[in-house]
C-alpha cells in the first residue's frame, strides 16, 4: 500500500522515472506472491502424489487435493488481461524440483501412517516420473 502511494506522489508531481522505478518494484512483488502461491498449491499437489505412488493407491480425499491444486495453480499462474502465463513451464519445473523435498517429508509424516522417514519412503517412490506428472498436470496448455 505504502508504494501505491508514492506511486500517486510521484506522478503528481511528474516525477517519471521514480514512478517507473516504483511501478518495476510493483511489479516484482505481485510476481513474487504469485510464484510464493503457486509454490504451496504444487507442495500439496506433490504430497499427494508421493502418497499415491508410494502407497499405490489412492483416496477421494487426494483426488480432490490433486485436481484443486491444479486447478489453483493453473488460475494463479494465468494472466487474465494481457493474456499468456507468468511462469513458463521451465520455471514451474524448478518450482517442482525446490518443493519436493518439504513435500517429501510431509508425506513421510502421511504415508503408511508414518511408518518411514523421508528417507525410507524415497525409496519407494520413482522421483523422476513423480516430477514429470507434477509438471504434466500443471503446466500450460496451448488452446
Amino acid at each position: 500500500m505504502e508504494e501505491l502511494l508514492e506511486l500517486r506522489a510521484c506522478l503528481e508531481q511528474q516525477r517519471y522515472a521514480d514512478a517507473l522505478l516504483l511501478l518495476g518494484e510493483l511489479e516484482e512483488m505481485s510476481k513474487e506472491d504469485k510464484i510464493h502461491k503457486i509454490h504451496n498449491y504444487i507442495l500439496i499437489l506433490l504430497i499427494h502424489l508421493i502418497k499415491q505412488q508410494a502407497e499405490q493407491r489412492t483416496t477421494r480425499s487426494w483426488e480432490f487435493s490433486i485436481r484443486y491444486s491444479v486447478r489453483a495453480v493453473q488460475q494463479i499462474n494465468k494472466r487474465r488481461k494481457a493474456g499468456g502465463y507468468y511462469l513458463t513451464s521451465n520455471e514451474l519445473r524448478e518450482i517442482i524440483a525446490e518443493a519436493y523435498e518439504t513435500a517429501l517429508e510431509k508425506a513421510a509424516l502421511e504415508a503408511f501412517e508414518g511408518q518411514y522417514d523421508e528417507i525410507q519412503l524415497s525409496q519407494t517412490i520413482d522421483k523422476a516420473t513423480l516430477l514429470a506428472q507434477a509438471l504434466q498436470l500443471i503446466e500450460p496448455k496451448e488452446s
